[in-house]
């Protein structure tokens, strides 16, 4: 789960996250990301893929949205609004899911935690939360009380192998215990209510760590200076995208978008059809009759990379246009362009050889590849 990118007419137009002052002073690039002025790198964008890789680095993904959901029918709500099951949650349990619309695409992805009995956290993407927040309103039913409070949670990812030797100590909570897409809710740095949550979007392992804005500076320090023995470095948004594109992970705007079906997406596995949802019939249907097209995953062959809307097709030239780049990159930890795409299905098994289109008359080579790209 990511978010696309939004280019307001002047830096008046950003909002700042509450460390916009402590990523100026560490040496950040700072540009316009889904409304906000956050960091894309510090120093490098690969060697900070890298360290997230090999030791554990450190995202300041405040821009993300937050929505307390509560009330005696919000288990109810939550099942209607989005795809997957919610009624498989427990206290302590976060699940993956999307919104869907009601023309086959998806509203957003998100995360949903079970905090207590009626008491749900959703996470969204920055560049959705007000798309997202008047959805929800306007499916809300009177059983249920929503809170917009994404300005007042300050959200850091901890992300690789030696993530939980860099946070343990500024915790009591044994980190080793908490399974993955679980959280606790718990003294952390000598801060309570801290929501320490086993996820993340880099496929790296590690922590995201929720809490309040007044509290970010203090935790973020402890952070870092707890983590210096593990080599914990800050890292940008750049390579949280070189990162999930890795593992082939969607991000929204990119790969999925409101025209884009989960089932299309790959996201079958969290769209649950022993419940009603919204446009649940539509989708069901789509997935008994099959997809017309199939997000995948490619390597180019040729030298290039591959970037968003470059146009795919089944020949060197000429030929026939068969898909379109949704994501591209040069991939750090392969040193391969890889990348993702929406192809008709019947061009979308693996190994399949594919060409894509740079500029009119410069074709790349590429071939089909199955998700992760990294294979751990």
């Amino acid at each position: 789960m990511a978010q696309t990118t939004s280019n307001p007419t002047s830096s008046s137009d950003l909002k700042q996250v509450a460390l916009h002052d402590i990523h100026t002073a560490l040496g950040a690039k700072l540009i316009p990301f889904a409304g906000y002025q956050m960091p894309v790198w510090y120093a490098s964008q690969t060697a900070e893929h890298h360290a997230v890789r090999e030791k554990v680095g450190m995202f300041d993904v405040s821009h993300m949205g937050e929505f307390s959901v509560k009330g005696e029918g919000a288990e109810a709500f939550l099942q209607y609004i989005t795809s997957n099951d919610v009624a498989t949650l427990y206290d302590g349990r976060v699940q993956y899911s999307c919104f869907p619309n009601d023309k086959g695409g998806i509203i957003d992805d998100l995360l949903v935690y079970k905090m207590a009995e009626n008491d749900y956290f959703l996470v969204v993407n920055a560049s959705n939360i007000e798309k997202d927040w008047n959805w929800l309103m306007k499916h809300k039913p009177k059983d249920v009380e929503m809170t917009n409070i994404s300005d007042q949670i300050s959200l850091f990812a901890v992300q690789g192998a030696l993530a939980i030797d860099a946070l343990q100590e500024l915790t009591k909570v044994d980190l080793k215990e908490i399974p993955y897409y679980h959280f606790v809710k718990d003294t952390f740095a000598g801060i309570p209510n801290v929501i320490i949550s086993n996820t993340g979007y880099t496929g790296a392992g590690g922590f995201e760590i929720y809490v309040n804005n007044e509290n970010a500076v203090a935790v973020w320090n402890a952070i870092l200076e707890n983590g210096a023995a593990q080599g914990i470095i800050p890292v940008g948004l750049a390579a949280r995208d070189t990162l999930r594109l890795e593992m082939g992970f969607c991000l929204y705007g990119n790969d999925i978008n409101d025209t884009t079906s989960p089932l299309e997406a790959g996201l079958g596995w969290i769209t649950k059809f022993n419940k009603k949802f919204i446009n649940s019939e539509a989708l069901e249907l789509q997935k008994k009759e099959g997809v017309k097209k199939k997000l995948i995953g490619f390597e180019v062959l040729d030298k290039g990379i591959a970037r968003q809307h470059h146009k795919i097709f089944d020949a060197p030239s000429g030929g026939n246009q068969i898909g379109e780049v949704t994501s591209g990159t040069k991939s750090p930890s392969l040193g391969k362009s890889i990348g993702m795409a929406y192809l008709q299905k019947d061009f979308a098994k693996a190994e399949s050889q594919i060409f894509v289109e740079v500029r009119e008359g410069k074709r790349m080579k590429a071939e089909v590849k199955k998700f992760p790209f990294l294979k751990k």
